[in-house]
C-alpha cells in the first residue's frame, strides 16, 4: 500500500491546488476524466466558444435594423465544433502529460474511491495519504422517465461534439445550461423546442429579469411552459417526448435530438465518501466548513462537489484556500463568499450578484429598487435596444448595494464594477459619483441606475 503526503482527487480545478511551495512533497492524482475537469472540456470553455460564434450568427441575422444588409447562410457546424475542441484538447492532453512528467507527482487514471479513513482505492491498488483533497465535481442530472435511458438523449457532455447540427433539437430544461445551449442550436439554424416545468426560465433569477429573458425566448423559440414529461421513446431515428401541460392536455413532441438539461449533481456518491467518514448533506455535497475542512482530519473538498452555485469561479477561489490551507494550517485562510457573481451567457445575456428583489421581501430588508433600461444611455441609443436593462437595489438606511441584475449585452462585464463596489463596502452614492464613466460607452447606464437610487 503506497503512502502519500498529499492526495487530489479529480484534475479540474484540484489540479491547480499544487504549487511550487508542494516540490517537495510526494503527491498523487487520481482523475479517471480528462484533465482540466468540466469547464475545460464540457463546460464553460466549449460552451462559450459556441455563444460567441452563435453571438456573430444572431448580428448578422439580425442587422437590417441599423441600416446594414448582412445576412446569416448557415453554418460549418463540423468546421465550427473542430475549431473550439481542436484547441481544448491538447490543453487536457498536455495538463496530463505535464503532471505525469513530474517526479514528485503520481497520476493514476482510474476511478477513485475511498475505503477508510484517507484510504482511497484506485484500481487495483489502494493508497493512502496525510492529506487529501476531494474536488470530484458535479455530473448532469437526468430525470427517472420511462424510456428516457433508451432514446439517445444527450447532455451538456455530449451535444457540443455532434456529428451534425440537427435540425429540431428537444431541449428538457429552462435553466443556463439549457438556455445557453438550446440559443446556440437555434442561433445556427436548428429548429428548438424547450420543455419547462415551470412558467418561466431562470426561475432562480430577479422577476423582472427571469420575466423579460423568458418574453426574449418565447419570441424566438417553441416554448412549452407547465409541461410534465410522462415518457420518452425513439420512433425510427426520430425521439419522441410525450408530454402533458397543467390542463391535461398530452401531444408528442418529436425531433432528431433531445438535450437533457435538468440539473447537476455532486460525484460525492462515485467516490463513495460516506466510506471514508466524510459528511455530506441531504442533497449530497461534501459538507465543509469556511477553510474547506471536510468533517474528517486531514480532508478537505472544494468546487462543485461541495459548493451548490457550481461555478468555475467559485471552484478556483476555492482552489486557493486549499493551497493556502495545505500549506499553512497555522495561519489558515477562509473563503468568501459573501458577493458571487454569476451569468448565463444566452440571447439576452444575463449577469446576477447579491440579493434579487424576492430575497429583500422575505428577509423583510427596507430597500429600494430601479430599473435602468440601456436604451437611456448613449451607446445604447447606437445600439437601437429597447429591451435591455440594468436593475439594482439597494438597502433603504445603509445605502449600500444588496443586489444588482443586468439582462442585456455584455452583461456579464459590465457587472463587475457593482461587483467590486458590493466588496469594498461603497454606499451607491459613492459608487456613482466619486469615479468616473466613460461617456458614451455603455456603463453610463449602470451610473444611471445607481443615481436614481
Amino acid at each position: 500500500m503506497r503512502h502519500f503526503d498529499l492526495l487530489i482527487i479529480g484534475a479540474g480545478s484540484g489540479n491547480s491546488v499544487i504549487g511550487p511551495e508542494h516540490d517537495d512533497w510526494d503527491i498523487a492524482i487520481a482523475e479517471h476524466g480528462l484533465f482540466g475537469g468540466t469547464c475545460l472540456n464540457v463546460g464553460c470553455i466549449p460552451s462559450k466558444m459556441f455563444v460567441y460564434a452563435a453571438e456573430v450568427a444572431e448580428l448578422t441575422a439580425d442587422s437590417e435594423r441599423l441600416g446594414i444588409r448582412t445576412s446569416f447562410d448557415g453554418v460549418d457546424w463540423p468546421g465550427v465544433r473542430d475549431r473550439i475542441f481542436g484547441r481544448i484538447d491538447p490543453i487536457a492532453a498536455s495538463g496530463l502529460d505535464y503532471r505525469q512528467d513530474l517526479a514528485n507527482i503520481t497520476v493514476y487514471t482510474d476511478t477513485a474511491r475511498f475505503v477508510g479513513t484517507r484510504t482511497v482505492a484506485v484500481g487495483s491498488e489502494t493508497i493512502t495519504a496525510d492529506r487529501v483533497v476531494v474536488a470530484t465535481g458535479a455530473r448532469p442530472a437526468v430525470p427517472d422517465v420511462p424510456g428516457l435511458a433508451d432514446c439517445g438523449y444527450h447532455t451538456s457532455d455530449t451535444i457540443m461534439r455532434l456529428d451534425a447540427l440537427p435540425e429540431r433539437l428537444l431541449v428538457l430544461g429552462g435553466g443556463y445550461i439549457a438556455a445557453e445551449l438550446g440559443s446556440v442550436m437555434g442561433a445556427f439554424g436548428s429548429q428548438v423546442t424547450f420543455v419547462l416545468r415551470g412558467d418561466t426560465f431562470l426561475r432562480r433569477e430577479d422577476d423582472e429579469i427571469r420575466e423579460r429573458f423568458t418574453e426574449a425566448y418565447s419570441r424566438r423559440f417553441d416554448v412549452r411552459f407547465n409541461t410534465r414529461l410522462l415518457a420518452a421513446r425513439l420512433n425510427g431515428a426520430e425521439v419522441v417526448l410525450e408530454v402533458q401541460d397543467d390542463g391535461g392536455n398530452r401531444a408528442d413532441l418529436r425531433a432528431d435530438e433531445l438535450l437533457v438539461a435538468t440539473g447537476r449533481i455532486p460525484n460525492g456518491d462515485r467516490l463513495e465518501v460516506a466510506a471514508g467518514g466524510i459528511g455530506t448533506d441531504r442533497d449530497g455535497y461534501v459538507v465543509t466548513d469556511d477553510q474547506l475542512r471536510t468533517t474528517v482530519e486531514g480532508v478537505w473538498a472544494l468546487g462543485d462537489v461541495t459548493n451548490p452555485v457550481q461555478l468555475k469561479h467559485v471552484a478556483n477561489h476555492e482552489a486557493r484556500v486549499v493551497r493556502h490551507n495545505l500549506s499553512h494550517p497555522e495561519d489558515p485562510a477562509r473563503v468568501d463568499h459573501r458577493f458571487v457573481p454569476h451569468a448565463v451567457f444566452g440571447h439576452p445575456q444575463v449577469a446576477s450578484v447579491g440579493l434579487t428583489e424576492r430575497d429583500c421581501r422575505e428577509r423583510s430588508l427596507p430597500y429600494r429598487s430601479h430599473v435602468q433600461p440601456f436604451s437611456s444611455a448613449a451607446y445604447g441609443w447606437a445600439m437601437e435596444d429597447t429591451e435591455s436593462a440594468v436593475k439594482v437595489i439597494a438597502h433603504a438606511e445603509t445605502r449600500r448595494l444588496l443586489g444588482a441584475h443586468i439582462i442585456g449585452p455584455q452583461a456579464s462585464t459590465l457587472i463587475q464594477q457593482l461587483i467590486q463596489g458590493m466588496h469594498f463596502d461603497l454606499t451607491v452614492d459613492q459608487m456613482a459619483r466619486q469615479q468616473y464613466y466613460i461617456h458614451p460607452a455603455l456603463p453610463e447606464v449602470v451610473e444611471q441606475a445607481l443615481l436614481e437610487l
